[in-house]
Order: structure tokens, then C-alpha cells, then sequence
């Protein structure tokens, strides 16, 4: 029984560590009005503006508003501004200051404070894509998700490739700054290919075609197929699990704790 007590706290430990660094790592966040406001309430303030924008259907964007168009693309903005803006920058500062060097030195490892940090991005991530969703179907009227698997799955997909392409460009920054640096080069392209100054509709095929190589190109057009009805294209669900996993393997093993 002596020994059945050990072991359990031995497990307990960990996870009673981790309960406090998760809790920790969302207070700091909510801290941060910047984040919130990039990370959430940007986003769905490009989802109202669109709506207001126009909410008739448009035979250059397919038949669909504008607002139908460009709710997938807010929920991409949502993943890279979280996983390519933001979770770099958080890493490459606890790198920075040593934190993460001096919690190598205790039981609690450094993955449970990565942990915490992804667990709060992906939160963050669900929330943000719930209330654009609701919003824009209260206000505007849009469709939800009727594919629901689909759409999770790609959303699934789409969160873990995008925050191990943060994790990774955390790896290779020396400093905060130069994270937030890489994050934004990688931000513009990514969400170009999403739709967000030109929406997929509008591209020469050209460009569709290589949008649709990219992991926020194909979750865009992944969750638009989703939203109606759709299957989401193979080839799209394709493109985002081979990001997930070549991504995943690379933060795994370029990723530095000092």
C-alpha cells in the first residue's frame, strides 16, 4: 500500500506542477492586451467589417457574400497570429532569460511549461473561432459548419502544423526580437495564400494552385468546404497532415532549451 501511495504521488506531482504552470501562462496572457487584441478581437472585427461590407452574394466570389468568404479566413488568421506571432516570441523570451535552462534543473521539465503554453494557444485558438462563428451567423447570417467532422478535423490539423512551425521558429531565433522578426516574414505569405487581401475565389488558378500547397491555403478552402456541407478536398486534408507531421518532427528535434 506504502508503495501504491509513493507512486501516486509521484504521478500526482507532475501534474499538480503543470495544473499551476497552465494557470500561470493564461493569466500572463490575459495580462497582455496586445495579444488579446491581435489574437482575438482583430479577427473578429475583420469579420463584422466584412459583413458590413456585404452580405449579397457575388458571382466573382462564387455565389457566396463576402462575409461567407472571408469567416474561414479570419479563423486562419486566428491559428497564425497565435502560432507564428506570438508562441515564438513567448519561447524565444524564456530561452532568453534562462527560465527554461533554470527549469531543467527541478523536476518539473520544460516540456511542461511548452505544454502549458500550447495548451493555452490552443484555448485561445477554440474560443476565438467559436465566437466568429457564432457572431457571424447571429449578425450575418452565415452558414455554420454542417460537415462538423470535417471541419474539426481540419481545424485539428491546421492548430497542430501551425504551432509546431512556431515551435520551430522559436528553435532557430536567438532572441525575441528575432523570433517576432521571422514570425511576421512568415505571417504576410501565409495569410496572403489564405485569402486575406485577395480572397481564393478572386486568384488566378495559378495562384489557387500554390495556395493549396500551402498549410493556411488549404485550411482556408478546407474549412469554406466544411462550412458547406463538404468533405473537405483529400488533397487538402493531405497537405495539412504532411505539414503536421514534417513541422511537428522538426520543432522536435531543432527545438533549444538554452
Amino acid at each position: 500500500m506504502k508503495k501504491m501511495t509513493a507512486r501516486a504521488r509521484t504521478i500526482a506531482a507532475p501534474r499538480a506542477a503543470f495544473t499551476k504552470l497552465l494557470a500561470t501562462e493564461a493569466k500572463l496572457f490575459l495580462r497582455e492586451p496586445l495579444a488579446l487584441f491581435w489574437g482575438v478581437l482583430f479577427p473578429l472585427i475583420l469579420t463584422v467589417a466584412m459583413g458590413l461590407a456585404g452580405d449579397g452574394h457575388d458571382t466573382s466570389l462564387g455565389g457566396l457574400s463576402l462575409v461567407d468568404v472571408y469567416v474561414p479566413v479570419t479563423m486562419a488568421m486566428v491559428m497564425s497570429i497565435m502560432s507564428v506571432s506570438l508562441l515564438p516570441v513567448i519561447l524565444a523570451t524564456y530561452r532568453e532569460r534562462g527560465i527554461l535552462r533554470r527549469m531543467s534543473t527541478t523536476p518539473v521539465r520544460p516540456w511542461a511549461l511548452l505544454g502549458a503554453d500550447v495548451t493555452v494557444n490552443i484555448g485561445v485558438i477554440v474560443c476565438a473561432m467559436a465566437v466568429i462563428a457564432i457572431v457571424a451567423r447571429v449578425a450575418f447570417h452565415v452558414a455554420l459548419p454542417s460537415q462538423g467532422f470535417g471541419f474539426a478535423l481540419t481545424l485539428a490539423l491546421t492548430a497542430v502544423a501551425m504551432l509546431a512551425l512556431g515551435a520551430l521558429v522559436a528553435s532557430l531565433a536567438t532572441s525575441a526580437r528575432v523570433a517576432q522578426g521571422l514570425g511576421t516574414l512568415l505571417f504576410f505569405p501565409l495569410m496572403f495564400f489564405a485569402g486575406l487581401w485577395v480572397p481564393q475565389q478572386q486568384m488566378s488558378a495559378t495562384l489557387r494552385d500554390v495556395g493549396d500547397f500551402t498549410p493556411l491555403g488549404a485550411a482556408t478552402a478546407a474549412i469554406q468546404e466544411s462550412m458547406h456541407g463538404q468533405w473537405p478536398h483529400a488533397s487538402h486534408l493531405t497537405v495539412l497532415a504532411a505539414f503536421a507531421l514534417v513541422l511537428s518532427v522538426a520543432a522536435s528535434r531543432l527545438f533549444r532549451w538554452e
